[in-house]
């Protein structure tokens, strides 16, 4: 991608909107966001990569803003908005892939956020269990609503071409 298409006046206001989005759901269902058992709904719109490589640093400035509003410990802060910018890499590099592209969000953050939850949170679950509750939930998050959002954005993306 060429440093001006990068830096576009649609591409900031594409990452922006995103991020935007990912604010307020997070703030909307802030009371499964968080913990150890969560079901962060904004994860969803870690398979808007597939679309836009604008929202790889939407979903990344969503998930830190986020947090920081949340007053969430700066480990999580730092660590937490890394595995959703892995997750969201991820998503883009595997973007022609729709059985695989939603699965490294499921990986970053079931791998990253369970020693966040426990060094920042002093969580007393055990490692692999919190990988396994956080997993389930980017599961749901991005398995399932992801892809309901994905199917609705390809349906309505094609209409728009066909000039419905």
């Amino acid at each position: 991608m060429k440093t001006e298409q990068r830096f576009s006046a649609a591409y900031l206001a594409q990452g922006g909107v995103i991020a935007a989005f990912y604010v307020a759901l997070t703030v909307a269902f802030a009371a499964i966001s968080f913990g150890p058992i969560q079901f962060r709904i904004s994860e969803a719109l870690v398979i808007l990569p597939v679309f836009t490589p604008a929202a790889i640093p939407g979903v990344t400035l969503g998930c830190f803003l986020s947090n920081l509003l949340a007053g969430a410990p700066v480990m999580d802060v730092v660590f937490g908005t890394a595995a959703t910018l892995l997750g969201a890499i991820g998503t883009r590099m595997l973007r022609g892939n729709k059985l695989l592209s939603w699965i490294p969000p499921v990986i970053s953050n079931g791998l990253i956020i369970p020693w966040v939850l426990k060094f920042a949170y002093h969580a007393e679950d055990l490692i692999p269990f919190m990988m396994l509750t956080v997993a389930i939930g980017e599961v749901l998050a991005v398995g399932v609503l992801g892809n309901l959002l994905r199917g609705a954005l390809e349906t309505r993306a094609a209409s728009l071409f066909r000039g419905e």
